[in-house]
């Protein structure tokens, strides 16, 4: 006779205590107030976004943790408004509506008792019989509390489909009350629609809800998701026949469906498709529309800019250099007088090098010269950083090309453009070879046909994070002059880091061992096991380095990791530095990651309403529970974050080379080991090491450095900017 299994128990409590809770599955761990048990009771399983003061009834059975002990298991559970005045101050002070914080819960709950939450949602003007409470306060919580019952409609929705509460916030914030509807008619859309969405989530969404593999809906969304993921692997195009079989692959259906919803992408103008010749062979590419018109606006414009007059008269460039040399008694190596002269006579040009070979020291006697003419110069680099660096070094003020090119929201795009060009004659931009295709584009529109330009950056550096290889295609079509300065100078010499950056980079392994005479400005710790990697980096940045080398462990230290998983990668990375270095403080939880007051973080994305970029690294200076606002501080602006918008963010303790490009930081650390061999290039070491200016420290095996400096294979992009030009 088959065994019953027993019937679920019904614990019914208030939610006291949210210990943890994944906002992307709604696992939840929470203490209970169970009426009759004196001890809070401990609760594990799916509770979607929990609320402190919620009432809830779960049903599950009892279980013994190892650790943990008793616990409750739920199989469900269902969450309903407190009653209780304890309750419903608990409720409010969660941070469910913005302008009520606990101290603000309290004197509402003090003043309207169980009545408190009909008041707010049938009276709300009574709450100015609260003090502190204003009309102002009232209408920020009268648009709150409606938010989020809506809010909780699209949750409730949404939860059914497997959606976290996170992205159900998201929806509602895009969509409005269509929310649930458009969800319905097209649930592709959010892969489109929503930052941090992808085609994975909205075609699992799409399978519940009943949309069948071969819907068109679907193959265009996959056919468009596959294409992006082309692009942020770095290419440009992909190549049609490889397209169309990775699409079936992924999507599970034939290529007869793939190819029809290419025609259709196609008519919708979603995608351009060109026939193209790479490596001596015809090869049909698809394009995503807006990387094909990018690249084409480049090779176009970069054309009628070298083919046009400048409005920088004519000079003598050998007199220039004689004047200069007198003027401000420099000497210019005989590479940098060649540079200094195609800059000069030339309407573009490029001047590549690494470090210590004087890149900025002969753009200087270039503006010195320049300036002489009465001309407008502005200079202008990829990131906040790199600006501020260019500003330094040269006295002239340097903006990142997204604020040059001033963003305008009521477009939805930059303010300058062809009708509204950049007002200047000569156009210096550092740290090209950072530039994607999209940026690249944008900048080269608003350039008037009689400015020059001079496209400085370091082609042995990583390529940009974004689609394409934009400098150093321009370089290799021969359409512009180019200077390669690679004469290391005597000051920089005396660098360790420099010496060993331009050894790596010709394929030679760096020089290990610390000068004796002095405190050496680049070292190699060897350690093999990761977590002791791991323990070797707390203790640098906590103690060895702000004691030997005076430098603040925040402020001045930076990690920078090959890959982003992994013990001594980017997130754990992350992780460990937060607890040793901000381990309490005003905090927020938001998409599992915490943010802390003090701490060091990223955006990763471009929000042009806030004027912060991808790569731009900020620190916290206030955590508001009652107004849900996080204050980040970006090189002395002060820019204020909803909590909805944390998703943009990443703690920034370590980041990935990549991430780091464009950047430099007093002291960087490297791990470098053997589990990080699919990243091991030599141009990814060597971006790392750039990055340092006054200290730099590998830690892991001679092994693992030696595979990074043998391997000069760098994948190639797909690209077809290079031969735009030279046709």
């Amino acid at each position: 006779m088959e065994k019953k299994s027993p019937s679920p128990i019904t614990l019914q409590g208030q939610l006291e205590r949210i210990l943890f809770s994944n906002e992307e599955n709604g696992y939840t761990v929470a203490k209970l107030k169970v009426k009759g048990r004196p001890d809070l009771v401990t609760v594990v399983g799916t509770m979607p976004a929990p609320l402190v003061g919620q009432v809830v009834t779960a049903k599950g059975e009892w279980t013994q943790h190892p650790r943990f002990g008793n616990q409750f298991k739920m199989s469900s559970c269902q969450c309903t408004i407190p009653a209780s005045n304890a309750g419903i101050e608990k409720y409010l002070a969660s941070g469910l509506i913005k302008g009520i914080g606990p101290v603000m819960a309290k004197r509402i709950v003090k003043r309207f008792g169980s009545e408190t939450l009909s008041v707010i949602e049938e009276e709300p003007e009574r709450l100015t019989e609260v003090e502190g409470v204003g009309d102002k306060r009232i209408e920020m919580i009268k648009k709150a509390w409606q938010e989020q019952r809506e809010i909780r409609e699209v949750m409730v929705f949404l939860q059914g489909y497997g959606v976290s509460s996170t992205f159900a916030t998201k929806i509602f914030r895009t969509y409005g009350r269509d929310s649930i509807q458009i969800v319905r008619d097209n649930p592709y859309r959010l892969a489109t629609d929503i930052f941090g969405i992808g085609f994975l989530t909205a075609d699992k969404i799409a399978q519940k809800i009943g949309f069948p593999k071969e819907s068109q809906f679907r193959i265009q969304a996959g056919l468009l998701y596959v294409l992006q993921q082309f692009s942020e692997e770095g290419h440009v195009y992909c190549p049609y026949q490889t397209l169309v079989s990775k699409c079936a692959e992924i999507l599970e259906v034939d290529k007869v469906s793939v190819v029809h919803a290419l025609q259709t992408c196609k008519s919708e103008k979603q995608i351009v498709i060109e026939d193209l010749e790479h490596e001596g062979e015809k090869e049909s590419a698809v394009y995503l529309s807006k990387y094909h018109f990018s690249e084409t606006s480049i090779a176009g414009k970069l054309k009628r800019l070298i083919r046009s007059p400048k409005s920088i008269r004519t000079i003598d460039s050998e007199k220039a250099l004689d004047w200069v040399r007198k003027t401000y008694n420099i000497h210019l190596a005989e590479r940098q007088q060649q540079a200094v002269k195609a800059a000069i006579e030339n309407k573009v040009v490029v001047i590549t090098g690494g470090p210590g070979t004087g890149k900025s020291f002969l753009i200087n006697a270039v503006l010195k010269i320049i300036s002489r003419l009465r001309t407008k110069i502005f200079l202008a680099a990829p990131t906040g950083r790199a600006a501020k660096r260019m500003n330094e070094v040269t006295g002239y003020e340097a903006k990142t090309i997204h604020r040059l090119l001033e963003f305008d929201f009521q477009r939805g795009g930059f303010k300058k453009d062809e009708e509204h060009p950049l007002n200047c004659d000569l156009l210096v931009l550092d740290e090209t070879s950072m530039v994607d295709t999209i940026l690249m584009h944008h900048l080269l529109k608003a350039v008037r046909l009689d400015t020059t330009i001079i496209l400085v950056g370091d082609v042995n550096q990583l390529p940009s994070v974004g689609p394409g290889n934009v400098l150093k295609d321009i370089i290799s079509s021969g359409a512009v002059p180019v200077v390669e300065l690679n004469e290391i100078f005597r000051q920089a010499k005396q660098s360790s880091i420099v010496v060993n950056a331009h050894l790596i980079n010709q394929g030679m392994f760096p020089r290990l061992k610390p000068r004796p005479e002095k405190l050496d400005d680049f070292y190699f710790i060897v350690e093999e096991d990761p977590s002791n990697v791991l323990e070797r980096i707390k203790y640098l940045i906590r103690d060895r380095i702000p004691k030997r080398f005076n430098f603040d462990p925040i402020e001045h230290v930076q990690v920078i990791s090959p890959m982003n998983k992994g013990i001594v990668g980017v997130n754990n990375l992350n992780k460990e530095l937060q607890k040793e270095l901000n381990p309490s403080g005003a905090e927020v939880i938001r998409g599992g990651r915490l943010f802390r007051i003090n701490d060091k973080v990223m955006q990763i994305k471009n929000n042009y309403e806030k004027e912060v970029f991808n790569g731009d690294i900020g620190k916290i200076i206030g955590v508001d529970t009652e107004l849900q606002e996080v204050k980040i501080s970006f090189e002395g602006v002060n820019v204020v974050y909803e909590y909805s918008d944390l998703d943009e963010l990443v703690s920034a303790y370590a980041v990935s080379i990549h991430k780091s490009q464009g950047s430099d930081y007093p002291v960087v650390i490297i791990p470098i080991l053997t589990q990080h061999y699919i990243m091991l290039q030599r141009n990814l070491i060597y971006t790392g090491i750039t990055r340092g200016k006054r200290l730099v420290l590998l830690i892991g095996t001679k092994k693992a450095l030696a595979i990074a400096v043998n391997n000069a294979k760098i994948t190639q992009r797909l690209t077809s900017l290079k031969k735009r030009l030279s046709s």
